[in-house]
C-alpha cells in the first residue's frame, strides 16, 4: 500500500520511535500518546480494519497481543492496569486504516470508555 503511513514506516520510509520489531510485527510510541504509554502495534503485512481479518490471520493478531503483554511488562505497567483498543472505522476512531493495536496504560482508566 503505497499511500498507507503504517506500510511506509514498515518499509522504512518513516522513522517511527520503535519499541519492539519482529518479522511479523512492528511497535512504535504513539505521536499523540493517550495516556503516559501509549504505544501502537501493527502487522508488517497490511489489514486495512478488524474486518478484513480472516481465519489464517489468528496467529498474526494473537502475536500483536503477545507483543503487547510484552511491551507491558517492559514499560512497567503490567502490575498496575493496561489498556488493549482496536478501532475498526471512522466512526470508532480509526484514522489510519492498517490494523494497529493501542496499548494504553500509566494512568488509571474510566470505564465505559469514548
Amino acid at each position: 500500500m503505497t499511500d498507507c503511513l503504517f506500510c511506509k514506516m514498515v518499509a522504512g520510509e518513516i522513522q517511527p520511535d520503535v519499541v519492539r520489531e519482529t518479522d511479523e510485527v512492528l511497535a512504535f510510541r504513539d505521536i499523540n500518546p493517550q495516556a503516559p504509554t501509549h504505544i501502537l502495534i501493527i502487522p508488517k503485512r497490511h489489514i486495512a480494519t478488524l474486518n478484513d481479518i480472516t481465519p489464517e490471520d489468528a496467529g498474526l493478531v494473537g502475536r500483536l497481543f503477545t507483543v503487547a503483554r510484552e511491551l507491558a511488562v517492559s514499560e512497567g505497567i503490567a502490575e498496575s492496569g493496561y489498556r488493549c483498543v482496536f478501532n475498526c472505522n471512522r466512526d470508532a476512531g480509526q484514522e489510519v486504516f492498517h490494523l494497529h493495536l493501542h496499548l494504553l496504560g500509566g494512568r488509571r482508566f474510566s470505564w465505559p470508555p469514548g
